[in-house]
């Protein structure tokens, strides 16, 4: 396809000189190249481009294809963009030496390497890439197309192509494909760093714009708005777009520019682009009120215009891209460790599993002794539950039992009348003490191995919280240091059961009753002592109350001598025989004997004396007493033993058995397997590690190179053209007038007025939001 030429020789899709974008555009196309790969992961990060935005046959696509300079998209009366077209045009000026010929061509992301040269193939692969993904029937998706253009004849920039807004459901859309349209669309040109690109044709109400009224939702400002009015040369006659143009009736801050569109006519007759540019110029330079509007009017002056604009956006976000991707490469570094390297040898493996359970006894230790780095600040873990068994539930519990709980009185009398035997207790006994202190201290075995047990169990679960990222890799080899811990623990365990029933069958061995803490017989009886008489100073009536035998009467002259065998005769009987003054032979006077009642099988004592109130007072104190001090000695080395033999020594020795276990190289492989979806999450984690690597180091080589340009004093507005001011254009009497030769001046004139050396911010027009 040939260039037509204006007049004056220049190309009209050219002759704006190049702006700084040309060296700041490219890096963001570059961009989109680097993070094309992993966009779905890194969908949140927003890379500045224009959003091509606006109803079906608003001429959309004539104005891509205009800046362009090719036919390339698909055409039709319906829908034909049904998938978002990421479309990157770069300037790339043949070398010295390139005779290949390939002068202008495109290439596809989806089809990296490959060239095309003729843009028809390029209409052909778009509609082909488009139907493979949303069918041949109408459908839409908001899966990206990724062309890249290179040519002499474009100025730089990223656009995107999205589907043109629709209402009523053709093919097999959905009945909501409106709504579908609109959040796909929204999705774009909400995001901050869209310039949006809002296209309304001439020959509609432009108040009512589908696209403006779109784009003001997602600006409310307009101050990333730019409108394009199309199909100028079909407007009416006797009306114009000069008050859009101007922004009196839908203000814009970046303005509007008016453009005209190949019809229908002119593409079934295949008329060239160029041919439409050129008319284009006539257009604008013959119309009696377009004329004066230059920089607002043409393909040529959108081209510079968007150039510049995004060039200024580009560089004002530079520093927030660059800042949000290292955000991200933290993430995905952190991410990436817990992975870490793919193994080759077994020397790899050795160092890896040898790492790994280094770093495990390291944290479990930590946790032992409260220097972990993941310290909770809700609730006690680590060593803090093991002292809290130690001293709130262990020793507290213990301090809370009275000895004498299950004994009551009775029971310690009885254990005393049974130590004395045949005898009366005259003094304290010391057998039924020993025999009920002992009784006391073996209650003191379950709770020493309970506490034991908790503190084992505590052990299990901080050996199962300890947050090793490399093990998530290996989850055979956690398995397997999980058994090998437990194990490892409960042989632990066992030195701490022996130690612990030693300790209380050695304190019921031997009652050391020389204890210098121990109160003794003698200082139990005084205060038993004491105790009574309080007692009954409290009670006046039971002063002097002795105990009364219920056995019935027992003066001796009730007894009578009579054989074992002999039969029981009454005392009166025998008297009546007797006063009747009969003369009985001697056998027939011997009185009948006296029946004992059989002993019951249990017996207990009925009565307490005084004596026996004392003994029992004594006998609680000593035991209480005694108790006391085993007590402290068993909520002192209960503690100590666990830690000995359990977990100091699991601090110990844990690395060794460890070791000792899994450390041996016919184990590696097995040890060290992993997870087919780890292996492949940590290739998808390792292209974005290098995705996100690659871009940094692009916006880098940016911030280089533009602190050498400011550092040699190069400043944009040197490199652009002394031209006259816009006012004096708008002043000439003869509208048509020089406008070819002085097009670039309209564009580098608006474009002072819009950016400035420094980098300022854009201008608020009087009639702007």
């Amino acid at each position: 396809m040939g260039e037509e030429t204006r007049p004056n020789g220049t190309n009209p899709r050219t002759s704006a000189p190049p702006t700084i974008g040309s060296s700041v555009i490219p890096i963001v196309n570059k961009l989109q190249d680097i993070l094309a790969p992993v966009g779905s992961e890194l969908s949140n990060i927003s890379l500045p481009h224009v959003a091509v935005v606006g109803s079906q046959s608003s001429g959309k696509s004539s104005v891509l294809e205009a800046l362009v300079g090719r036919d390339f998209l698909p055409r039709g009366c319906d829908i034909c963009t049904r998938r978002p077209l990421i479309l990157m045009l770069e300037n790339s000026q043949p070398k010295p030496g390139d005779h290949d010929g390939r002068v202008e061509w495109g290439e596809f992301r989806h089809m990296p390497g490959r060239r095309f040269d003729d843009f028809s193939k390029i209409r052909q692969e778009i509609q082909t890439e488009t139907e493979r993904e949303a069918g041949y029937n109408k459908g839409v998706s908001d899966k990206q197309i990724g062309l890249k253009i290179f040519s002499p004849n474009v100025l730089n920039m990223t656009l995107v192509d999205l589907p043109g807004i629709t209402k009523v459901p053709v093919g097999d859309q959905p009945s909501d494909i409106e709504a579908r349209i609109r959040k796909m669309i929204m999705a774009h040109i909400s995001q901050e760093n869209c310039i949006i690109l809002a296209v309304s044709p001439a020959n509609s109400d432009l108040a009512t714009s589908d696209a403006l009224q779109m784009a003001r939702e997602a600006d409310p400002t307009g101050s990333r708005t730019i409108g394009v009015i199309t199909k100028l040369d079909i407007m009416d006659r006797g009306t114009d777009a000069r008050n859009f143009l101007l922004g009196k009736v839908v203000p814009l801050h970046l303005g509007y520019v008016g453009v005209v569109n190949r019809s229908q006519e002119d593409i079934n007759k295949n008329r060239s682009i160029a041919e439409a540019l050129a008319y284009e110029e006539r257009f604008f330079r013959d119309h009696p009120v377009y004329c004066g509007l230059s920089n607002h009017c043409g393909i040529p002056q959108l081209a510079s215009l968007l150039n510049q604009i995004l060039e200024q956006h580009i560089q004002m976000v530079l520093p927030g891209l660059k800042a949000e991707l290292n955000s991200h490469m933290g993430g995905i570094v952190k991410e990436l460790r817990t992975y870490g390297d793919a193994m080759e040898s077994k020397g790899e493996q050795g160092v890896i599993l040898l790492d790994i359970l280094s770093k495990y006894c390291e944290v479990f230790s930590a946790m032992v002794d409260g220097k972990s780095n993941e310290m909770s600040t809700k609730e006690l873990s680590g060593g803090a539950r093991i002292h809290y068994i130690f001293q709130s539930i262990f020793v507290q519990s213990l301090e809370e039992v009275d000895p004498c709980e299950d004994l009551n009185d009775d029971d310690i009398r009885t254990a005393v009348q049974n130590a004395t035997g045949l005898r009366n207790t005259l003094f304290l006994p010391e057998v039924p003490f020993e025999v009920l202190v002992r009784r006391q201290i073996a209650r003191l075995l379950d709770p020493s191995l309970q506490c034991l047990r908790f503190v084992y169990d505590e052990l299990m679960k901080m050996s199962r919280a300890c947050g090793v990222a490399e093990l998530q890799r290996f989850p055979f080899l956690r398995r397997r240091m999980d058994e090998v811990m437990g194990k490892f623990l409960r042989d632990g365990v066992k030195p701490a059961e022996r130690m612990i029933e030693n300790l209380i069958e050695t304190e019921m061995d031997y009652i050391n009753s020389s204890n210098p803490k121990f109160i003794g017989g003698s200082k139990a009886i005084e205060l038993a002592k004491q105790q009574l008489k309080l007692a009954q100073g409290n009670h006046p009536s039971s002063n002097n109350e002795r105990p009364v035998s219920s056995g019935g009467n027992t003066a001796l002259g009730t007894w009578g001598i009579s054989s074992i065998f002999g039969s029981r005769a009454k005392s009166g009987e025998v008297q009546a025989s007797q006063s009747v003054g009969e003369t009985v032979p001697f056998v027939e006077q011997i009185p009948s004997t006296i029946q004992l009642r059989e002993p019951p099988s249990m017996l207990r004592p009925l009565e307490t004396t005084e004596h026996d109130a004392e003994i029992i007072i004594a006998t609680k104190l000593l035991l209480g007493s005694y108790y006391d001090i085993v007590r402290k000695n068993i909520q002192d080395l209960v503690p100590k033993s666990i830690m000995h033999f359990l977990v100091n020594y699991t601090k110990r020795d844990l690395h060794f058995v460890f070791i000792q276990k899994l450390y041996k190289e016919n184990l590696f492989d097995e040890l060290l397997q992993e997870h087919d979806e780890v292996v492949v999450k940590r290739k998808q984690i390792r292209e974005m590690y290098n995705v996100l690597l690659q871009a940094i180091q692009t916006l880098e080589e940016v911030e280089l190179s533009h602190n050498s340009n400011l550092r040699s004093g190069t400043e944009a507005a040197t490199r652009l053209p002394t031209t006259p001011d816009f006012s004096s254009h708008v002043r000439s009497t003869n509208c048509g007038e020089n406008r070819s030769s002085d097009a670039s001046s309209f564009t580098n004139s608006r474009a002072r007025r819009l950016f400035h050396s420094e980098g300022e911010a854009l201008p608020v027009k009087s009639n702007g939001l």
